[in-house]
């Protein structure tokens, strides 16, 4: 993985309409969870693609909750660090899911 870009940019959520004011680490909608696949390499919006990302699990790993997502496009997985304003409810809706192989 190469370095992280940060790149603070407010936008609206590709699935659920949802208006996410970013703050420069702001990667996903913190209602609905879904993503949009636009990094090669975080924040570098160099990815192609282009489609959404699905939220399909969430774990925790040394003291630090995540989701991954999955493109509905291409299937590229990431994991990514879950936020304070993200939806519990739907974060804990996905503990428990498998987790696949982050690229």
């Amino acid at each position: 993985m190469g370095h992280f870009t940060r790149v603070v940019e407010d936008f609206t959520c590709g699935r659920c309409g949802a208006a996410v004011t970013g703050d420069g680490y702001t990667n996903h909608c913190p209602v609905c969870l879904w993503s949009c696949h636009v990094d090669v390499n975080p924040g570098d919006r160099a990815a192609d693609c282009g489609a959404l990302m699905e939220p399909v699990a969430a774990g925790l790993r040394q003291d630090e909750w995540f989701l991954v997502h999955r493109c509905v496009a291409c299937g590229f997985v990431r994991r990514n660090r879950t936020d304070r304003h993200d939806d519990r409810a739907a974060v804990r809706a996905l503990l428990g899911r498998p987790i696949p192989d982050s690229s």
